[in-house]
């Protein structure tokens, strides 16, 4: 810790290595604007379509966003938390949970998840610039996204000073304009409807929160307090998620009805005076999500190989990422997006609770060893396998084949999910009270 503390003040940007000195130059502000940036998303007024279950009433739907979000964030800011006071990246920091050989599981989990999250990102961005733009062809807006992006992850902390200094402000200022805008539209009745599927709606919320958990300590560890960190992130992330799916909400309930998906989403941005301009806004600021995704990726890998260049790796997964954005068929992408965010958070809260139970609440973090001699801790994959299956149990997903074999387990089981169980909740609850439970045989000595 004090050799981070002692960084120089002219080293701006992160270490090429995990070795490297690592910069302490993050205040609350700084944080606030990242997660703030992160929260707003073209893809989360597209999400928000997905929380909305038939014969659900809008305001049952608003309210699982706040309910989901607040939930998520809340382990987004405990997990910036660990960051600043170790100084770690989040990967790195889970060798203190599992052991540093056992932490490549979790490793390579999020490494697929976060290149996952950056595919999509350039997909969606040149998705918006081809509806907003006249040359309606697709591949020369990956490349340009994908450029932008790999150029951006190669200099994060200069791109999260540029977020605070101008993106923030103008972004929130679009979402504002687009909001006044949709409202002066027919409104229909936000109570119309029921509160069916309220905890389905809300695990969605929370998984695409939870998505970041992994991700935070690699931002936070660049914090001047933990403080910051915590405040800035619960404060940024949180609010700005709200109004962005707030917002899509809003566009479903007035001019995207007849048409949902993301293409019918932007078009009804575009569709309002003016509404060229404020969605301009939010299409260039996509680039922060896929930067930060590609950036991370390049972070967790190195928890693998910590002497490889941070910004070969960058280049490289940028170029991966925008070559895979090639691939993926565009008209297969709403499947393909959905069917990812249910399997997230089916497993990452499950491990997010074990991390909880031993840094927070048993004060593992006195002796919290991320050396590459981190010992290994088997058991404590039982209670997050566990944790998954419980989710798995209540909501097992869009997949169809992986849906048909946890119908079997439930049938088995004889178990049928009721309306009212959050698999988010059940899951946490399940993996922290067998964490807990499992104390007495992964203690380790303060050192």
């Amino acid at each position: 810790m004090s050799t981070l503390l002692a960084v120089p003040p002219e080293v701006s940007e992160p270490g090429r290595t995990l070795d490297d000195p690592q910069p302490r130059t993050l205040g609350f502000f700084d944080q606030t604007a990242l997660w703030g940036n992160l929260g707003i998303s073209l893809l989360g007024p597209v999400t928000a379509v997905y929380v909305v279950a038939p014969g659900m009433s809008f305001a049952a739907a608003f309210t699982a966003v706040v309910v989901g979000t607040l939930i998520g964030t809340a382990g987004l800011a405990l997990a910036s938390v660990a960051g600043a006071r170790t100084g770690k990246p989040a990967m790195v920091l889970l060798r203190g949970l599992f052991g540093a050989k056992l932490s490549f599981l979790p490793t390579v989990l999020n490494v697929v998840q976060v290149l996952g999250w950056a595919i999509f990102e350039i997909v969606v961005i040149s998705q918006a610039a081809s509806q907003l733009l006249p040359w309606h062809a697709h591949w020369p807006y990956i490349l340009i996204a994908g450029a932008l992006t790999t150029v951006m992850a190669i200099r994060p902390l200069g791109a999260v000073r540029l977020l605070r200094r101008y993106a923030l402000i103008a972004v929130l200022a679009a979402m504002a304009y687009l909001t006044i805008q949709l409202f002066r539209q027919p409104l229909p009745s936000f109570t119309h409807g029921g509160w069916n599927g309220f905890w389905i709606g809300t695990d969605l919320v929370i998984a695409v929160s939870v998505s970041w958990i992994p991700l935070a300590a690699d931002y936070s560890r660049h914090s001047r307090t933990s403080r910051d960190a915590f405040a800035g992130s619960f404060v940024g992330y949180g609010l700005t998620q709200i109004f962005c799916y707030g917002l899509g909400l809003l566009a479903l309930a007035t001019v995207a009805s007849a048409d949902p998906s993301q293409h019918g989403m932007f078009g009804a941005f575009i569709a309002v005076p003016v509404g060229w301009l404020a969605f301009g806004v939010l299409l260039l600021r996509e680039l922060d999500e896929s930067f930060a995704n590609v950036y991370s990726t390049a972070v967790s890998t190195q928890n693998l190989r910590p002497l490889w260049d941070r910004r070969v790796l960058a280049i490289v997964i940028g170029v991966v990422a925008t070559a895979a954005a090639f691939w993926l068929d565009h008209s297969s992408f709403q499947a393909a997006y959905q069917n990812f965010l249910s399997l997230i958070g089916s497993i990452f809260i499950p491990m997010f609770a074990v991390f909880v139970v031993r840094y927070f609440v048993l004060h593992d973090d006195r002796s919290w060893d991320t050396s590459e001699a981190a010992p290994s801790r088997w058991v404590l994959l039982v209670p997050w396998l566990i944790g998954f299956v419980a989710y798995q149990l209540v909501s097992p997903g869009l997949v169809t084949g992986w849906a048909k074999v946890w119908g079997h387990v439930q049938s088995w089981l004889h178990f049928t999910p009721a309306a009212w169980m959050s698999a988010s909740i059940i899951s946490f609850l399940v993996a922290a009270i067998i964490t807990l439970a499992l104390a007495p045989l992964t203690r380790r000595r303060p050192a």
